[in-house]
């Protein structure tokens, strides 16, 4: 997996020869507000994490509060940008970590290792560079986009760790569907093996991609799942640049589930793996 690291006095300008910004590739290998959308919860019910008192007077336990953002809307690339920056300065001087749920239209990003020559139709739709680790990918509906503004620095401060984290947060929810989501040495994401109609033979194809930036210990971007994207959109890339594997999705696997039914599975296996309780919002 990739992830973009700065450095403190990196400030989101595009790197340089001079830059401080640095890139660590991470394979398994090697290692085991201002956004309109946002508003209050619905209900106290909805707060795993709101506790009573001996005085019997509530408050939040701000040690495990995560704020968990559902985008009901196709959310804009650019838009999203400025929100996750906002947020992660936000983190920076205190607000609570965010986990934000989406689908943006469809386009392409291009990580800070992508290459021009796996842009094979750069008309198709909007390219976007960003500075989250890894090549390029695609973004579409049907697709879950789970950006993840986490702080670091209150946890472990191994961006290998997190980065494992992510890969089995997407490994658990697959298994509440009964799909086996799987890692691989030297490849980025998580990848399946299923069946080919009319062939003895399995294939593998990659359900999941993972890119990450992380600023001052707080990470940004995230994963996404293929829930039940129009794949023939891959096409116009190569995909994180591994062209001898295809890419297939939930609803390809015969897996009939809605986005709010992943939705639930994410957020469940998310506390399961981070160990730490959310509390909804919604648009």
């Amino acid at each position: 997996c990739w992830c973009g690291r700065e450095d403190s006095n990196f400030h989101g300008i595009s790197p340089t020869a001079t830059s401080t910004l640095r890139v660590y590739q991470f394979r398994h290998d090697r290692f085991l507000t201002e956004y309109s959308v946002f508003l209050d919860f619905l209900r106290r019910c909805d707060i795993p994490n709101w506790c009573i008192d001996r005085k019997r007077e509530a408050f939040m336990d701000s040690e495990t509060s995560i704020e968990w953002y559902v985008s009901t809307d196709l959310v804009e690339y650019k838009a999203a940008l400025k929100t996750m920056e906002t947020r992660v300065d936000g983190i920076l001087d205190g607000a609570p970590e965010l986990v934000w749920l989406l689908e943006h239209p469809p386009l392409y990003t291009a990580g800070t290792s992508a290459q021009a020559v796996d842009l094979l139709d750069e008309n198709r739709f909007p390219v976007y560079t960003t500075g989250r680790g890894g090549e390029f990918t695609y973004h579409g509906p049907g697709q879950r986009v789970c950006y993840t503004m986490l702080n670091l620095a209150s946890r472990s401060r191994d961006i290998r760790k997190f980065v494992y984290d992510l890969e089995e947060w997407i490994i658990t929810t697959l298994a509440v569907f009964g799909v086996e989501g799987e890692r691989r040495n030297g490849r980025v994401g998580i990848w399946v093996e299923h069946n080919v109609e009319d062939s003895p033979d399995l294939r593998e194809d990659k359900i999941a991609a993972i890119g990450v930036r992380v600023r001052r210990w707080v990470t940004f971007h995230g994963i996404s799942i293929n829930l039940e994207p129009d794949l023939d959109h891959y096409s116009g890339i190569v995909p994180c640049g591994i062209s001898n594997f295809g890419t297939t999705s939930l609803k390809a696997l015969g897996i009939s589930i809605s986005m709010d039914d992943l939705d639930c599975a994410l957020q469940q296996s998310f506390e399961d793996v981070f160990g730490r309780k959310t509390f909804n919002r919604f648009d």
